[in-house]
């Protein structure tokens, strides 16, 4: 019986250690970003502090990325410049977001600006802000992490209905939208003086206009219930102008867009109407084989968006059964590439 007892005692010890283990936070290690511009213009990144993310600036065209590696325990912010001009040197001036005359960051971006923001530690903690006005719409995606890693920002963009008296023009084009704090300076509207608080800092006309296109980014100073996010040990993905809102990589869901009617959904308990992305994106998630890097899942994901909105019709969209296999097949022929 002693013996037993020493046994139990012993797994019993050795259960708890593993499971305790498994509890503990990983070490701390760099991060890293992948900058992706899918805007139909150029895009200036600025980043800061940037001395060890390119400099804390430089310049991408449409449709390229750029993957940088974030030190350990980074925290700063990410934005996007546009309308920039700068010569071979590297000095110039841009419509939004400039920091000076430099192409390379070493200080905030001018409102207004579209920003992301990061604390990387043990947990990560990141959020879209639009507090200093909007820009360009932007989109942090988390890959890799663990626990409820959602994506922040949005893929709407408020310069198409930013109200006149917040609009910056460059022409007859309004190139951003202003924060009402930036325009109007009261504190109603910059959370100051008596309303320094959670309690009497509450949403405005504008700022909730600026919530309704971007549900998933600040809007305000006190907007932390909505608008911040937690991760552990991820790696993410910045992207201006993005095509699609993915909700969270590591689930497989996707942020609701369009609808479609599924012959297969509608004989099951699931809803009638069903995010458009859903199965395929599945699909994907559950395959880690097929698809061999973050990046690829993501570029993926975004082929698939296009597929399906382009196979839209009244509405009405069929999402065919796909197996493993024959998605890796399909997205290979449709996008006229050998290998992923």
């Amino acid at each position: 019986m002693e013996s037993m007892l020493q046994f139990v005692h012993a797994l019993l010890t050795v259960t708890v250690t593993f499971a305790l283990a498994g509890l503990a936070p990983s070490p701390i290690e760099a991060r890293t970003f992948t900058i992706v511009n899918d805007c139909k213009e150029t895009v200036w990144p600025g980043i800061t502090p940037g001395e060890a993310l390119a400099g804390g600036g430089f310049a991408l065209k449409p449709g390229q990325s750029r993957i940088l590696t974030a030190p350990t325990g980074w925290s700063g912010r990410i934005w996007g410049r546009t309308g920039c001009s700068f010569d071979d040197t590297g000095n110039g001036s841009c419509q939004t977001g400039g920091c000076g005359s430099s192409l390379k960051c070493g200080g905030s971006g001018n409102t207004p600006a579209t920003l992301a923001e990061f604390t990387l530690g043990a947990r990560d903690f990141y959020d879209v802000s639009l507090v200093d006005g909007f820009n360009l719409p932007m989109v942090v995606t988390p890959v890799h992490g663990q626990g409820n890693c959602s994506s922040a920002g949005c893929d709407g963009d408020l310069r198409d209905t930013c109200p006149s008296e917040l609009a910056v023009k460059a022409g007859s084009q309004t190139v951003g939208c202003r924060s009402a704090c930036n325009v109007f300076g009261s504190e109603q509207y910059c959370c100051t003086g008596m309303h320094a608080n959670s309690l009497t800092c509450q949403p405005t006309s504008y700022s909730k206009k600026f919530k309704e296109a971007c549900p998933a980014a600040y809007s305000y100073a006190y907007d932390d219930p909505t608008s911040i996010f937690i991760c552990v040990d991820a790696d993410y993905i910045v992207t201006f102008c993005s095509k699609s809102f993915p909700v969270n990589m590591q689930s497989g869901g996707l942020r609701l867009f369009t609808y479609f009617r599924d012959p297969d959904f509608n004989r099951s308990k699931t809803p009638r109407y069903s995010m458009f992305l859903l199965i395929p994106l599945y699909c994907i998630h559950e395959s880690p084989s097929t698809i061999r890097t973050t990046q690829h899942l993501y570029f993926v994901s975004r082929h698939l968006t296009t597929w399906v909105r382009k196979s839209h019709q009244n509405g009405n969209v069929m999402v065919p059964k796909y197996s493993h296999t024959q998605l890796h097949l399909d997205y290979l022929k449709n996008s006229n590439q050998n290998s992923i």
